[in-house]
């Protein structure tokens, strides 16, 4: 995986008033009950968390952000006090030109913090949260929405694909998201292989011309288990997402790609610019899987995007989460262009719905044309739903 002191690449978009010094930094965990629980291979959610943040300039500009807080179920409010008792203070009474000079500059003040409590991620996340909403502060200062900030051809819709569905439930489901407008789905596997794969012979006979299948293990087998599920489902599925860890060895990726038969995808569980570099250089992977609120934000994921497109792989970011983070996706995904797709969790959260009221239509989702993510306050819907509020003020 990628060393601690790993230096993250660098996108370099000035702040459009000029150096910006922060005043103020909000962080917010929330949670909302559901009723049908998200089963992955290695856990289950029983309820849906967010952790959104805030920040605003001397000058008034504000912008918001998520961090990524899935698993465990303690994450949330965690992060919530990292980044108002961790990173603010970084921040603090310092001035910056571009986003990602904030970004480097948590990114190296950590780095020793990271060694000594051995918790990559967490900083890793809320580091990425707080450049999320930097970037969507530059963006409102600019008056765009952060897709045409970052790049002026981009795109005002980007193709979407339903996930989170268990395979058990799938024939059941699929319909509801397709009266949607999804034409794209995801199933998660990794549970019972005789029964993961009748499950996908199943649901691929239900397939509509046109339509795309994709299948996520979420980590959940060796080699041989991998290979296993992947010769029985050949030729059912476009992608195998995540069959193997993250960490496993180069050549056990290399022999399920050759081996399988499936396209493969991964990189939500990268935590560097060098584990992507290095998936890129292996050549297993043909679709390669960023999260940015959960590594780089977008400072560290633009740069990824970029190569991973030069590369000659499809560029898709993963995500999982709440409305803010969906959106900074989305807009990234724009910006960065190709044939990659959005990721959006079909089962119910109003984390993401009452925020990320997004339009769909026939598969393709119209991005609005506010400035920035478009988000100007958290709605009070949620409000209640908050289980931890902090602020640092300078």
């Amino acid at each position: 995986m990628a060393k601690t002191d790993q230096p993250a690449p660098v996108a370099a978009r000035p702040f459009p008033a000029g150096n910006t010094r922060l005043r103020r930094i909000d962080a917010w965990a929330l949670r909302v009950a559901i009723q049908r629980p998200v089963e992955t291979s290695f856990g289950i959610m029983r309820d849906r968390p967010a952790v959104f943040v805030r920040v605003e300039d001397a000058s008034g500009a504000f912008g918001f952000g998520e961090i990524w807080c899935n698993f465990p179920s303690c994450g949330a409010e965690h992060r919530v006090r990292m980044a108002i008792d961790e990173l603010a203070p970084l921040l603090a009474g310092r001035d910056f030109a571009a986003p990602a000079d904030a970004f480097r500059h948590m990114w190296d003040r950590t780095r020793v913090r990271v060694l000594q409590t051995a918790e990559p991620g967490p900083y890793s996340q809320a580091i990425a949260g707080l450049d999320i909403a930097l970037w969507d502060l530059a963006a409102r200062q600019a008056g765009r929405p952060l897709r045409h900030f970052i790049a002026e051809d981009a795109a005002n819709d980007v193709p979407a694909y339903a996930s989170g569905i268990h395979i058990g439930i799938a024939l059941d489901v699929v319909p509801e998201f397709r009266a949607t407008g999804f034409r794209n789905f995801k199933v998660k596997v990794g549970f019972d292989t005789p029964k993961d794969i009748a499950g996908v012979k199943a649901l691929t006979e239900t397939i509509k011309p046109g339509e795309r299948l994709f299948s996520d293990a979420n980590q959940a087998w060796n080699l041989d288990q991998a290979l296993e599920f992947a010769q029985g489902a050949r030729g059912l599925l476009d992608w195998l997402e995540e069959p193997l860890r993250a960490d496993a060895p180069a050549e056990d990726w290399a022999r399920l790609a050759k081996e399988g038969g499936i396209p493969l995808a991964a990189g939500e569980n990268f935590l560097g610019a060098d584990d992507f570099d290095a998936a890129l250089a292996a050549g297993s992977l043909t679709y390669i899987q960023p999260d940015m609120a959960k590594w780089g934000g977008v400072t560290g994921c633009l740069p990824v995007a970029r190569t991973v497109r030069a590369g000659g792989r499809t560029y898709c970011p993963h995500y999982l989460g709440g409305g803010i983070g969906l959106l900074a996706s989305a807009n990234l995904l724009a910006a960065v262009g190709g044939p990659g797709l959005l990721e959006v969790d079909a089962n119910p959260n109003p984390l993401r719905s009452e925020i990320a009221d997004l339009t769909m239509t026939d598969g393709r989702i119209d991005l609005g044309a506010g400035p920035g993510l478009g988000v100007e306050a958290l709605p009070d819907t949620l409000l209640s739903q908050v289980t931890l509020h902090q602020a640092w003020t300078a």
